[in-house]
């Protein structure tokens, strides 16, 4: 059995563009895992393998890999930093048992670096800082660690590592720890050597900051540094692994991906982050009950695991599973509890990238993949079926945009769907729904690149293709005023006639009580079995709406009088004198359009709560009221859903890509004049076509 302790499973997360890949790249290249070294810019990045992220230069999808450091193996996830893509990156980290973030050192902390960062602490993940890019020119390493501290949370930034200089003449590291120095030549070959003299002052200095950081570990730490006492790196060494598991501190070091320096170092602080055992046994439950279960991470306790990520294709389908608990082999199967479902399956795979390596083994802390399950799904638990365990599902990010679809070319509507519903299960971000009243396929999503992505997708993997539209807003009809008319049908043709006559009061009720009908009739004036014609014909009606093609609603009908034919009088004629009735009284009772009225939820940075409140009074939104949340607000207020089909773009415009929102449906409300005249203008000439 494999030795855990020796197992490290890493995310490394960015923002979009700080050098995550080539980062990823370099520790495979660093490593010999890889002959090569790979770039994301050449379009050769063994991560970043699929034609929409060559074409993109970006990470889009979660990949994963091994390698082997120091008789310690590895195994790491390379996320996407793109906004449209988080999600992802939110699901894979319930996997892992620490994080690499890594910072750009020219263009510093960005809005999904604090996103993944945030992500990363709902996990309580121990974390490191790489600051990438340190050749670049104007990188700053002590700028970008200011910038860390000020605007991601706990842990704290503490430098493990300092640049010997930047720039062009950005050549190695010194150890604070050690304050020994590593100077980088070709190839990335780091040579030991003393730190430089002319940096003795600096590494004083920020040696004390280490020293003062790491003692809070350790009530004899403290009194000793106290009372001015040297402390021994074993004992520093000690302390900041402590305050790194404890997700107090997370070390920082500088590098550059592309030129291979600094690889070393950062290869061996990985090694200092927690391995399987030291995050300990992973709490869930027993399955179908609130009782409390935990598995431990030895290899010879039941099997357990966590479905990362499901990737589907035209061929099958394919399933990422961390391994929490026990041993995996090949030709095996598990029990999915959430589903109450036994899966089998063929191949055990070992990850690399975009290929697949078939192995023989699996334990805690291994990141694995199977094929061709039959209903295990993303955040899904696998487990032996003789000791159950159900492991907490993450959350998934909400869909902030949507669109209309439809297939390109008639008669692939079926193919199409088909398609799309395949994606679904690999994206869990990617919502289709059918709006009843519209008639519309709706198409939701992460942003316009991602549903841009997942259309090139549809078409690469399944030869179809779709139009997008803005989708139309589900408007109402209803009524101010209250009347009683008289719909009376009579058509004579020579034979036997049609006769209906129906009387009926027409009023008003609160909304969103619906619709309401009662039969008055005394007397015997309408005959019982006519009754039920009157009340369908006035639903039809009002399926199709009066003045605008749109459904009524909140209303009541009142069935009060009417007369009768013994011979030309049926269903049909009695269908149609309701519905002759209720389209006059319709008319009569002062009209209008009802729009739909969403809980719009806007999450930002103090300093934009202004300009997002003035906002969305301009879109006749009405605050509810705001929540602080640490340096952010929360920001709730009921805006007319016509008002924010187009949101996100402008909010990402007003925040910087700071702000992140929420919508969901609210009530109906009643439409102003200028949005009622617009409605039933657009809806006569189609009326007069057909």
């Amino acid at each position: 059995m494999k030795d855990v302790a020796k197992q490290r499973t890493i995310a490394l997360i960015a923002h979009n563009g700080a050098g995550k890949t080539s980062l990823a790249e370099a520790f495979l290249f660093y490593s010999k895992v890889t002959s090569r070294l790979g770039s994301v810019m050449e379009g050769t990045s063994i991560l970043d393998a699929e034609p929409e992220e060559i074409k993109r230069k970006s990470s889009i999808n979660a990949a994963f890999h091994s390698l082997p450091w120091k008789k310690h193996q590895i195994t790491f996830v390379d996320t996407a930093g793109d906004e449209n893509f988080l999600n992802d990156t939110k699901t894979v980290l319930n996997g892992v048992d620490a994080a690499v973030m890594v910072v750009d050192a020219v263009d510093g902390v960005k809005v999904s670096t604090e996103k993944t960062w945030d992500f990363a602490s709902i996990y309580k993940l121990p974390r490191m800082i790489v600051i990438n890019k340190m050749d670049r020119e104007r990188a700053d390493f002590f700028a970008t660690l200011a910038d860390i501290n000020e605007s991601l949370g706990a842990p704290r930034a503490v430098p493990a590592f300092l640049p010997i200089g930047a720039e062009a003449k950005f050549k190695g590291v010194v150890s604070l720890l050690t304050g020994k120095a590593f100077l980088y030549g070709e190839g990335g070959q780091a040579t030991e050597a003393e730190a430089p003299a002319e940096m003795a002052d600096l590494i004083a200095e920020w040696r004390e900051k280490l020293v003062e950081a790491v003692a809070e570990a350790d009530d004899a730490l403290v009194e000793k540094y106290l009372e001015g006492q040297e402390i021994s790196p074993e004992e520093i060494a000690e302390a900041y692994k402590k305050e790194i598991l404890a997700v107090k501190i997370a070390p920082v070091a500088p590098a550059s991906a592309l030129k291979l320096i600094g690889l070393q170092n950062i290869l061996d602080m990985i090694l200092g982050l927690p391995s399987p055992l030291d995050r300990g046994s992973r709490p869930g439950k027993k399955p179908g009950s609130d009782q409390a279960e935990s598995r431990p991470p030895a290899p010879a306790a039941p099997f357990s695991g966590l479905v990362l990520k499901t990737v589907a294709d035209s061929l099958g389908q394919l399933t990422i599973i961390r391994v929490v608990s026990g041993t995996l082999a090949p030709d095996s199967g598990f029990y999915n509890p959430k589903r109450e479902q036994k899966e089998r399956f063929g191949q055990l795979l070992s990850l690399e990238g975009k290929a697949q390596k078939a192995i023989e083994e699996a334990g805690p802390g291994d990141i694995v993949a199977v094929a061709k399950l039959k209903g295990t799904l993303t955040g899904d638990t696998v487990c032996d079926e003789a000791a159950p365990i159900l492991y907490p599902a993450p959350k998934s990010l909400e869909p902030v945009v949507s669109f209309a679809v439809e297939a390109k070319s008639k008669g692939d509507e079926e193919k199409v769907f088909a398609a799309i519903n395949k994606m679904l299960v690999e994206d869990v971000t990617l919502r289709l729904s059918r709006n009843d009243q519209t008639r519309e396929m709706i198409l939701s999503g992460m942003g316009q690149v991602h549903i841009d992505t997942a259309l090139e997708k549809l078409k690469r993997k399944y030869g179809v293709e779709m139009i997008l539209k803005a989708p139309k807003v589900a408007y109402k009809e209803t009524i101010k005023g209250k009347t009683r008319v008289q719909g009376k049908y009579k058509k004579q043709t020579g034979g036997k006639g049609q006769y209906g006559d129906a009387v009926i009061d027409l009023e008003p009720l609160p909304r969103g009580e619906g619709f309401i009908f009662e039969d008055r009739i005394v007397g015997g004036v309408i005959p019982r079995q006519f009754i039920p014609a009157v009340e369908k014909g006035i639903v039809e009606a009002m399926g199709n709406g009066i003045i605008s093609g749109n459904p009524v609603v909140d209303l009541k009908v009142g069935l009060v009088f009417g007369s009768y034919h013994d011979v030309d009088s049926s269903e049909m004629s009695f269908k149609i004198a309701g519905s002759m009735a209720f389209k006059k009284a319709f008319m009569e009772c002062k009209p209008t359009i009802l729009e739909p009225v969403m809980l719009l939820t806007v999450t930002v940075p103090d300093e934009f709560m202004g300009d997002v409140m003035g906002d969305i009074s301009s879109r006749r939104g009405k605050l509810l009221g705001t929540e602080a949340r640490g340096k952010k607000q929360v920001i709730k207020a009921h805006v007319p859903q016509v008002e924010i089909l187009s949101y996100a773009p402008t909010l990402t415009s007003m925040t910087g890509g700071r702000g992140s929102f929420s919508i969901e449906f609210a009530r109906y409300d009643e439409a102003p004049p200028q949005i009622k005249d617009k409605v039933v203008a657009e809806y006569r000439p189609r009326e007069e076509e057909a």
